[in-house]
């Protein structure tokens, strides 16, 4: 999203695209008075009392204040503006104790007189009234997280009542009448953090429904929404949602709600959300389904996983049991689509992925029984990588069985996949075109079955000589057209049929089948 000044009050909403506009179900003519993503390499507009502010790349261009010696607010916007909602993502770098805070301001009467909403050293979410530069908590609650963590604060104003948000989910409010209108700014104490993404919109927040408790819908929404068909390869058996109730979500908070709630649930999704940029969790038992053709994610990615880290046995709480179907994800800040720390039986069908920021599809860290099926992938180079780091061997020997099937490789240039350690990767009945890198990269010790695919014009089609240490490899029964190169392979590898049974279409049929079945719309 490309950085544009304030609109001052009366510009329409459509002047602008605005992450606020789908995290908030606020009134249909909402308007639009700033957004700033410092993609333009500066801040100007911005006016700063305090700190060491500088533009960083973190991801993307972002806002850094850097000096942990003393408070630091920058302030932006009109003195006029009453009843807004003011949101960013914030990533505290360095805390120091407990009290200190970043976050953001509404209301600013000046460097030293206005609310805020801040997340605190301690893992608290506080409402703030800051007058003479003294700061009253006027709500606080546990949110969890840390230093090193971006979480996307919403502070809105309306009259006498302070509402806040994290991470979409509203979490604080208060009633205070100091302050009538101000500027909106992003405010540390004694805390070196980064801002990104902001954005203030005259939207009210909508209620939503209860995070314990999602309204089922009924009757189901047009289009109809379940998961269609049933998981072949590794992730047979996954059901998802199923025997839970139904939801149907179309704002962010409403989808971010859904899925970080525990216990089945089918979430249908109807048209397209715009997410701050960044990975959101998806707990166990969840089917996310597109209703008809013309639902996706946009700015955000799913991740599909407990947090990083080095442990080597799988935790009793891995994420398990997932869908993820009939959805276009594009422009995510990060992966589209992250599966980590032993997640298994997760199934990844009939989406359309392009122009992400990192993976479309990444799968990692000891995770395992996962199909990725039906997929048309594009405008994307960094495609699907399996298995993360050539040194992680300690959580993924053993694991890592991938079943890759019916997709859609279009012009995207290398990670087709690209493989570590796994065995039996599982690479049939795919349409590989234009890859002008490689097709299968198989490597450390991995072992990849890739039979019954169409190449067409593939550089190097299947290689266990890519870059690494080597893997094996077995091609067999595929089609190779135009300026396709020769499969470059050696070793033996695990038969998939030891795990599973399966039936190859004929290769020479699988460019026409892909094509015609791939993607969303064509369950």
């Amino acid at each position: 999203m490309r950085r544009v000044r304030w609109l001052g009050t009366g510009v329409a909403a459509a002047a602008s695209v605005l992450l606020l506009s789908a995290v908030f179900s606020g009134p249909a003519r909402a308007e639009s008075l700033f957004t700033d993503t410092f993609d333009d390499g500066n801040a100007d507009g911005w006016t700063r009392n305090g700190g060491a502010w500088s533009i960083v790349t973190d991801g993307t261009p972002a806002y850094q204040q850097s000096s942990t010696s003393t408070n630091a607010r920058a302030l932006a916007g009109s003195g006029s503006w009453t009843d807004y909602t003011v949101q960013a993502r914030v990533k505290p770098v360095t805390f120091g104790n407990a009290t200190r805070s970043a976050g953001v301001a509404a209301r600013a009467q000046s460097s030293s007189q206005y609310y805020t909403l801040v997340l605190t050293g301690g893992g608290a979410a506080q409402l703030q009234r800051v007058s003479g530069g003294t700061a009253t908590a006027l709500a606080t609650t546990a949110v969890g997280g840390g230093a090193g963590t971006w979480r996307t604060l919403a502070l809105s104003v309306r009259g006498s009542t302070l509402t806040g948000f994290v991470d979409g989910a509203q979490v604080l409010q208060a009633t205070d009448s100091a302050f009538a209108s101000g500027r909106i700014g992003l405010v540390t104490a004694y805390t070196n953090a980064i801002f990104d993404a902001v954005a203030v919109d005259t939207a009210a927040p909508g209620p939503g429904p209860s995070p314990s408790s999602p309204t089922p819908t009924t009757p189901p929404p047009p289009g109809g929404c379940a998961v269609t068909g049933a998981a072949t390869g590794f992730a047979a058996g996954t059901t998802g949602g199923a025997g839970g109730p139904t939801v149907q979500v179309d704002t962010a908070a409403e989808l971010l709600q859904s899925i970080a709630t525990p216990g089945p649930l089918t979430v249908c999704v109807v048209g397209t959300i715009t997410l701050p940029a960044g990975m959101y969790d998806v707990t166990s038992d969840k089917s996310i389904v597109g209703v008809g053709a013309t639902a996706g994610i946009t700015g955000g990615g799913f991740n599909i996983g407990l947090p990083a880290s080095n442990v080597t046995t799988p935790p009793a709480n891995a994420v398990r049991n997932v869908i993820i179907q009939n959805l276009t994800f594009t422009n995510a800040g990060d992966d589209s689509i992250n599966v980590q720390m032993f997640s298994h039986h997760v199934w990844i069908d009939h989406n359309d992925l392009s122009r992400g920021y990192d993976g479309l599809i990444d799968i990692k860290r000891g995770s395992s029984l996962i199909t990725v099926s039906w997929n048309r992938t594009h405008h994307h180079t960094k495609n699907m990588l399996l298995g993360h780091d050539d040194d992680n061997g300690a959580q993924d020997t053993g694991r890592l069985k991938v079943t890759y099937h019916h997709n859609w490789f279009d012009a995207t240039p290398q990670r087709n996949p690209r493989v570590r350690f796994g065995e039996p990767v599982h690479v049939y009945n795919n349409y590989y075109f234009y890859n002008t890198d490689t097709g299968v990269a198989c490597q450390n010790n991995a072992g990849c079955m890739v039979e019954g695919n169409y190449f067409e014009n593939v550089e190097e089609p299947v290689t266990n000589t890519y870059a690494g240490p080597s893997g094996r490899c077995v091609a067999r029964n595929n089609v190779f057209v135009g300026e396709s190169g020769a499969p470059d392979c050696s070793g033996t590898v695990q038969e998939p049929s030891t795990y599973y049974s399966y039936t190859l279409d004929d290769p020479n049929q699988v460019k026409s089948i892909v094509t015609a079945g791939a993607g969303v719309g064509r369950l």
